[in-house]
Order: structure tokens, then C-alpha cells, then sequence
């Protein structure tokens, strides 16, 4: 369905999570997956029903106090955004293959191991180029111990690129002396082979590195501390 797809239930679960639902309760009450609620819910502050608290571990006054502002920023944050227009869109994309994407030539390449952004970006993809969707692949980097294909279909429910069209998965070998931490579902590579749209992929990111923008809002900045 595209970035814009299933708005309502987007919507509604952004509501039942910011109530202290688990992603797979909001799943089962929705009808759809928990990769896909996990997508659309992951930037609300999250704190868990009350009934679920014994008298023990309730949140102190520092933590409700940091879950509070946690839940103004988002707040904030969504009142800030709104809803992007077909530019907007365009310009995210373009700014996000920026900062991530590949910028070598015959391939768009975007790797990352949050599932917010790989969803964007596969959306942004289909949205604005002509994509056969036969050539897209993915490719899963996971730490060695961790459930492989809870990965697979993890990543292919966010991308909707079919198992079928998987590279072979790069086994990390846990290093504790590097990293602790491991993120359960590792970082997805999305990879579409076409040398043409990579061209106008980076034709678009170029524009956005070279407009007039930095000069209007550095003027407005200027302006703005004038008036104060």
C-alpha cells in the first residue's frame, strides 16, 4: 500500500500504544501484523498499562517525569510535522539517501537496522520511481545466536519484498569486547539493481545539496534574531 497506506490503523494503534498496549495486543485488536505495528508505533513513548504495576515498580518520580517529556516531544514533534505533501515526501527521501544510501553507480542501496527508516525508504522507492519489484532484493545482517528467520520475516513484512528475493544472509560474529548490545532482528540491506534509477535518485539528492535553501534559512535566522 505505499508509506500511505492503512492510515486508520496506523492512527489507531499510535493511540492504543501511547495507552499502554503491547505490540502484540494492538496486533490481535487490529488485524495485522506485529512487524507492521512495531513500524508505526515505534517513536510513541511507551509506558505500560497500570494494571500491570505492583506496588514495587511503579515509576519513580524521575522516570514518570522523563516519560512525560518524552511524550510532549512526540507530541511536539507530530504537531510540528503534520502530514508531508508529495514534496515533502520527496525531499525527506532525497535527504535520508543523503545521509545513508549508496552512492556508488549501476544500484540504490539504503542499509539500516531501524525499521522506521527502511520503511520509509522502500515506500519513498516505489512512490516516486518505476520499480519492478522483481529486481528488488534484501539482504539480513544478524548476529550468530539470534533467530534468523524471525529475522527474515521480520524485514520482509516492513519492505513487502518476498522471501524469494533474499541474498544470503552475513552471520556477525558476537565480539563482546566491541558491542553489547545486538539488535534482535540485525540491519537490513535493500538493494535495487538499476543503474538508470540510481542516476535520478542522486540527481534528486544533488538538487537538494545545492538549492537556495541554506541561504533562506540562514537569512531568516538572521531576521529573527534581529526582531528579538
Amino acid at each position: 500500500m505505499g508509506y500511505r497506506g492503512k492510515v486508520a490503523e496506523r492512527e489507531k494503534a499510535r493511540e492504543l500504544r501511547a495507552s499502554g498496549m503491547t505490540l502484540l495486543d494492538i496486533a490481535t485488536e487490529l488485524g495485522v501484523s506485529k512487524s507492521s505495528v512495531s513500524v508505526w508505533v515505534r517513536d510513541v513513548a511507551f509506558t505500560p498499562s497500570k494494571r500491570r504495576y505492583g506496588p514495587r515498580t511503579r515509576p519513580n518520580k524521575l522516570m514518570q517525569r522523563k516519560l512525560d517529556e518524552i511524550a510532549w516531544a512526540g507530541a511536539q514533534g507530530l504537531r510540528r510535522v503534520g502530514s508531508l505533501s508529495e514534496r515533502e515526501f520527496l525531499v525527506a527521501g532525497a535527504a535520508l539517501y543523503a545521509g545513508e544510501g549508496g552512492k556508488g553507480e549501476r544500484m540504490v542501496v539504503f542499509a539500516n537496522s531501524d525499521e522506521r527508516l527502511i520503511g520509509f525508504f522502500i515506500a519513498w522507492l516505489r512512490h516516486f520511481f518505476d520499480v519492478d519489484e522483481s529486481r528488488l532484493r534484501l539482504q539480513v545482517y544478524l548476529h550468530e545466536g539470534l533467530d534468523l528467520d524471525a529475522a527474515f520475516a521480520f524485514w520482509c513484512g516492513v519492505t513487502e519484498i518476498p522471501r524469494s528475493q533474499l541474498y544470503k544472509p552475513y552471520r556477525a560474529v558476537p565480539n563482546p569486547s566491541i558491542r553489547i548490545a545486538k539488535h534482535v532482528h540485525g540491519c537490513a540491506r535493500v538493494v535495487y539493481n538499476c543503474t538508470r534509477t540510481h542516476r535520478e535518485v542522486m540527481g534528486i539528492v544533488n538538487a537538494l545539496l545545492i538549492c537556495d535553501a541554506f541561504s533562506g534559512v540562514a537569512q531568516l535566522a538572521e531576521q529573527m534574531t534581529v526582531n528579538h
